[in-house]
C-alpha cells in the first residue's frame, strides 16, 4: 500500500482545517397515506408519546369535514383535546388562535384542514415549541409537510421559516372529496418545481448561492410524477389523491433538505404573490405558480407548451381568465415580481421586467390575449 496522508490537529496531509458548516434537517417522523388511515390520528399520537392534552386547529368546513371525527377520536384515545377554529393566514390570525389555545397548556397541535390551517399550525408549532400532526383535508400546495409558511400580510416576508410536522396522516378517502380544483392546484404548484430548478442553478452560477443536489433530485422528480401521470388525475377518483399526495410530500421534504423553499420556489412563485398583492380577485396560489412557470419557462428557454400541455391535462388553468384575474393585473405582477424577495435571485434579475417585455411574455406565452 502507498502512504496515507497524515491527519491531524491541522487537517489533512498537514493543511489548515478550515471547515465550519453545519446544517440541520428536521423531517417527519411517521408518514401515513392512504385510503381510511384517519383511523390512527390516536395510536399516532400515542406511540409519539404526546401529553394528556392538546389542540386541534381547523376551518369552519374542514371541522365537518375532518376536525371533528378527530377530536372524537383523540378523546377516544385518552386524550383532551380543544379545538380552535381559524380563517386566513395572517399574522392577526395566528396571535388570535394562540391566545385562545394557550390557556389550555397543550402539549401538542394537529393541524386539520387545507393550506391556511395547516400554515398556522406550524407557525403556532414553531413559536410554542411544540410538536405537531399535519392532517390535510385538501392537496392544494406543497405545504403539507414543509418547513416554510405562507402568511399574509406579514411584515418580514411572504414565506416564513415555520416548523415541520412529526406526523402527517394523508387520508385518500378525505382528500378526494374536496372540491376538484384544488388538488389540480397542488399539482401545478409541484410542477411548478421545474423552473424553481432552473432559477436555483442560474443563482448558483451568477451569485454563488448553496445548492444541494439532494434536494433538487427530489424537488425534480416530484414535478416528474406529476407530469407523467396528469391524465391520470380526475374527479371524483381516488386514485387521483393518492397519486398527488405523494409528489407533494416529497417536495416538501426537499425544502427540508435545502433548509429553504428554493427547490420549490423561484420566479413562479414572485409572480403568485406579486398576484395576490394585486389582484382585486387572485386565484389559488398553486394555479397562479402553474401559470407562472409557463411564462418563466419561457424565459428560461425552455419548453414552456410542455408545462401548459401537462396543466390542462390536470384540468388546471393555463391563462389569466381562466382564474380570473385581468391581463394588466398580470402585467403588473411580471413588472413587479422581482421586488418581492430581492434576496432571491431569479430569471427576472435584480430590475425585473419592463412592462412592455413583461406584455411581450404574457401574450407569446397565451397567459393573456
Amino acid at each position: 500500500m502507498g502512504a496515507q496522508p497524515s491527519v491531524g490537529p491541522q487537517g489533512v496531509g498537514g493543511l489548515v482545517a478550515d471547515f465550519g458548516k453545519a446544517r440541520s434537517m428536521v423531517f417527519p417522523r411517521v408518514v401515513l397515506a392512504g385510503h381510511g388511515v384517519l383511523g390512527e390520528i390516536g395510536s399516532m399520537c400515542t406511540d409519539f408519546g404526546f401529553g394528556k392534552r392538546g389542540a386541534i386547529i381547523t376551518g369552519p368546513t374542514t371541522l365537518s369535514l375532518a376536525g371533528q371525527r378527530c377530536a372524537d377520536l383523540l378523546a377516544g384515545s385518552g386524550f383532551e383535546i380543544v379545538t380552535a377554529i381559524a380563517h386566513e393566514a395572517t399574522e392577526d390570525e395566528v396571535e388570535r388562535v394562540r391566545k385562545e389555545i394557550q390557556p389550555t397548556h397543550p402539549g401538542f397541535i394537529i393541524a386539520v384542514g387545507g393550506g391556511s390551517k395547516i400554515d398556522i399550525a406550524k407557525v403556532l408549532a414553531d413559536r410554542l415549541r411544540l410538536p405537531f400532526v399535519s392532517v390535510p383535508t385538501s392537496a392544494a400546495h406543497d405545504g403539507i409537510s414543509s418547513p416554510r409558511a405562507s402568511l399574509h400580510g406579514a411584515k418580514t416576508s411572504t414565506s416564513i421559516q415555520a416548523a415541520v410536522p412529526l406526523g402527517i396522516l394523508a387520508d385518500t378517502e378525505v382528500i378526494i372529496r374536496a372540491p376538484f380544483r384544488l388538488l389540480a392546484s397542488g399539482c401545478a404548484d409541484v410542477v411548478s418545481n421545474l423552473t424553481a430548478l432552473l432559477d436555483w442553478k442560474l443563482a448558483v452560477r451568477l451569485k454563488n448561492e448553496e445548492y444541494s443536489s439532494t434536494a433538487a433530485t427530489l424537488a425534480e422528480y416530484a414535478a416528474q410524477e406529476i407530469v407523467d401521470h396528469a391524465t391520470y388525475i380526475k374527479p371524483n377518483l381516488e386514485e387521483s389523491a393518492w397519486i398527488a399526495i405523494r409528489p407533494l410530500l416529497v417536495a416538501g421534504i426537499a425544502m427540508s433538505v435545502a433548509g429553504s423553499s428554493r427547490p420549490c420556489s423561484g420566479s413562479e412563485h414572485l409572480f403568485s404573490h406579486a398576484l395576490d398583492k394585486i389582484a382585486a380577485h387572485p386565484g389559488l396560489h398553486g394555479e397562479q405558480c402553474g401559470i407562472g412557470a409557463i411564462m418563466m419557462m419561457n424565459l428560461h428557454g425552455g419548453d414552456w407548451r410542455r408545462i401548459q400541455r401537462t396543466l390542462r391535462a390536470l384540468g388546471a388553468p393555463t391563462n389569466a381568465e381562466q382564474i380570473g384575474v385581468t391581463a394588466d393585473e398580470v402585467v403588473q405582477a411580471l413588472a413587479s415580481a422581482h421586488s418581492i424577495r430581492p434576496e432571491r435571485y431569479t430569471i427576472l434579475g435584480a430590475n425585473g421586467l419592463t412592462r412592455e417585455a413583461a406584455l411581450r411574455l404574457a401574450r407569446v406565452t397565451e397567459v393573456i390575449g
